[in-house]
């Protein structure tokens, strides 16, 4: 049985590590191979990249350079790992994917979608995940967690506009897309990780062990 491929997204601080971890959890307690990675990187040559988009130093990246940037990761990372470890029957966990692009070079820097689609079908075809979970959370407290981590890269340094934007092009791709499944990240960790679940148990490969 092919695997299946698992998204999280959200802004800066809405604790997808943690719940990630969860999500691990969750998988082994149902003897579940799986694998997990993360955008941008997951390659040798991706987080090459990663390193890259990430660099403070780069502050005046272009917005279009960024995003085909970030599909030049995104393409590799996808043949290399994802795409192998599904056909080999394991899940894949992954922190941010496509939808991190409609969200920050889209909402964030401004870029249309359309030309958002059309680097994305350039690059990835029909391919999408099964499952995306938003992890959602008011902006400033978001950023409020995200400075308690340490230094801030490139994006955690950019304005709380601009995340309020990100942010709401998440919740608007949630309306339109069935894969989505929103979760407060606002209420307890209990609370969050029972969403989490209830969400994984609804993909077909585990409705019947309901």
């Amino acid at each position: 049985m092919k695997g299946r491929f698992i998204t999280i997204e959200g802004v800066e601080g809405v604790g997808k590590s943690t719940n990630i971890s969860y999500i691990e959890r969750f998988l082994e307690s149902r003897d579940i191979e799986f694998v997990s990675t993360r955008e941008p990187g997951g390659t040798a040559l991706a987080e090459r990249i990663r390193d890259v988009l990430l660099d403070k130093a780069e502050s005046s990246m272009d917005p279009m350079t960024e995003l085909l940037l970030m599909f030049a990761a995104r393409k590799q990372h996808t043949e290399e790992l994802i795409k192998p470890a599904l056909e080999r029957g394991k899940w894949v966990i992954c922190d941010r994917y496509t939808d991190s692009s409609y969200a920050y070079q889209g909402g964030g820097r401004g870029l249309d979608s359309k030309i958002i689609s059309k680097v994305e079908k350039l690059t990835l075809g029909s391919f999408k995940p099964d499952l995306t979970i938003v992890l959602d959370l008011p902006v400033k407290k978001g950023l409020a967690r995200a400075g308690n981590r340490g230094e801030l890269d490139r994006f955690e340094l950019e304005s709380e506009k601009f995340f309020k934007r990100v942010r709401a092009t998440f919740l608007a791709r949630a309306k339109t897309h069935k894969r989505y499944h929103v979760i407060n990240a606002s209420r307890s960790l209990s609370a969050v990780q029972g969403k989490i679940g209830a969400a994984l148990t609804c993909l077909p490969a585990l409705r019947s062990t309901r």
